[in-house]
């Protein structure tokens, strides 16, 4: 029996059928920062410049805790708590019931599996149930496609596009903002 499912069989917030998501630990921090170096994961990605490991570390210490505002987690795969990804939900306001989502998996073996959107499903249910969210907003490049169909594949809709606001490889390209609402989630 697995140990992250209660007696009666319901799943806890933060657990998706092939993910679990906790806050972060310190030996988080060599994970993300090699993710970090490695430009196929982060090409989509809005990133600082290069750092050093002892800088991440710094940066780790001086974070604040998670809270209602801003809530990063790690995504770990069920199946051998393997830390695969990240995601985070940020710019929570309580009275306008909404909330900016982030996400990226940094194991590339680890793409195109359904960890995603198990993710982001495990996420945004947390976000709704627990925070009493309306609405979970994010932007995602429109060449990033993979991204976009698993977006979609959980429910979030297309609500705009914002023309050349991110700049990767060496050019501008467009940005879609995407929204889930409340009775959406699938």
């Amino acid at each position: 029996m697995d140990n992250d499912v209660p007696a009666g069989g319901e799943l806890p917030p933060l657990t998706g059928e092939l993910v679990r998501l906790r806050p972060m630990e310190a030996s988080d921090v060599e994970s993300l920062w090699r993710w970090n170096q490695d430009p196929e994961v982060v090409r989509w990605l809005d990133h600082e410049p290069p750092q050093s490991l002892a800088s991440a570390e710094r940066r780790f210490a001086e974070r604040p805790r998670n809270s209602f505002e801003s809530t990063l987690l790690m995504i770990e795969r069920r199946s051998d708590r393997r830390l695969i990804g990240v995601t985070a939900l940020r710019d929570a306001s309580p009275i306008d019931g909404r909330a900016e989502l982030d996400i990226y998996l940094g194991e590339k073996d680890c793409w195109s599996q359904g960890y995603g959107s198990d993710a982001l499903r495990a996420l945004c249910r947390w976000g709704f149930d627990r925070l009493r969210l309306h609405s979970i907003a994010l932007w995602v490049v429109v060449e990033n496609a993979a991204a976009v169909r698993a977006y979609e594949k959980v429910g979030f809709q297309r609500d705009g596009r914002h023309r050349e606001c991110f700049r990767g490889a060496g050019r501008w390209h467009d940005m879609y903002l995407m929204s889930l609402l409340e009775g959406e989630l699938r």
